[in-house]
């Protein structure tokens, strides 16, 4: 019994995920006639259909939904191991993925990616920036050796991902020059539902610990004028600099604007107890990896430094949102 090879499993992803043997051959640069025998003997091999072919087109047998999923499973860890081989020779090659959500990504991320660099100028990076939930579920999903988030890890995937906080940021209520607030740069906690705001998407890590505050601090969301929902920080930013709204922001995407003058962060003040204490609102930044996961050599020294950061007090009053 020859058994299959890998070269055969990739053949058969290939054909898996364009359901075309053209195409397949196309995407793995070798001939259909190649792509076709490969299929051919591993049907051979183990006696089932893994296609059905209906005219010119092809479908996936239940044999080969099985095969699918498990043949990614192996291909996966074989590209890990790779990795991690050629990591052995003192950490000169190798690459890191990494998943961000935007804000960490944008403002906080580049510095220890630099700092990394620096001891390490072999290694490629290779940094993908979404939503706090999409990088949960891309770490969750192996796509990503450490995934970086504002957001809190959902329930559901919280057996799955290990979570520890690397740093804090703090989220501002900012405002334009053309706000009346600009002027005031303080309010009462029960003001901040007499203006309109510009919110983030319910999956932003922003948008999450803002509606966190607001519950409680006693304020429903549904009790805010919502005038405009945005997929980024940036625009809810230039919406705010251009317009009468507020908005719950990072300090770090704002330093700029609010040295130049063209944005104020407003200070609220919370009366419920009668002491007017200023209210908060800080959120940690986690990372996240997978549980059970092969965890590449590039990665553990990675995380380490983002680990030794916190250990070192670097991460404090970063100013972000």
């Amino acid at each position: 019994m020859a058994g299959m090879t890998l070269e055969q499993l990739k053949i058969f992803l290939a054909v898996a995920q364009n359901l075309h043997f053209t195409r397949a051959a196309e995407e793995l640069y070798i001939t259909q006639p190649a792509v076709s025998a490969a299929i051919h003997n591993l049907e051979q091999e183990y006696g089932v259909k893994l296609f059905h072919r209906i005219g010119r087109h092809i479908e996936i047998a239940e044999a080969g939904k099985l095969l699918q999923v498990e043949a990614q499973k192996i291909l996966d860890q074989v590209s890990l191991t790779e990795r991690g081989l050629r990591e052995l020779n003192n950490l000169q090659r190798g690459e890191l993925k990494l998943g961000s959500s935007l804000t960490i990504g944008n403002y906080w991320l580049p510095s220890k990616i630099s700092e990394f660099k620096s001891q390490y100028p072999g290694i490629q990076i290779d940094c993908t920036l979404a939503n706090a939930e999409t990088i949960c579920v891309g770490t969750a999903m192996g796509q990503f050796d450490l995934g970086l988030v504002e957001g809190e890890v959902k329930p559901a995937l919280q057996n799955t991902l290990e979570y520890e906080i690397v740093a804090s940021d703090r989220l501002q209520i900012v405002v334009g020059q053309k706000h009346p607030w600009f002027e005031w740069g303080e309010i009462d906690l029960s003001q901040l539902t007499q203006t309109p705001w510009v919110m983030r998407v319910r999956e932003s890590g922003t948008q999450q610990r803002f509606e966190e505050a607001l519950q409680n601090w006693g304020i429903n969301l549904s009790e805010l004028n919502v005038i405009l929902v945005f997929t980024s920080g940036e625009m809810a930013k230039a919406a705010i600099e251009n317009g009468v709204g507020a908005t719950g922001i990072s300090e770090l995407m704002v330093k700029k604007e609010i040295q130049l003058g063209t944005l104020r962060a407003i200070r609220v003040i919370d009366n419920r107890e009668g002491n007017g204490a200023i209210a908060e609102i800080v959120r940690p930044f986690f990372k996240i990896k997978h549980r059970q996961r092969f965890q590449t050599a590039l990665s553990k020294v990675f995380e380490q430094m983002l680990i030794s950061s916190v250990l070192d007090g670097s991460h404090q009053h970063l100013s972000v949102i």
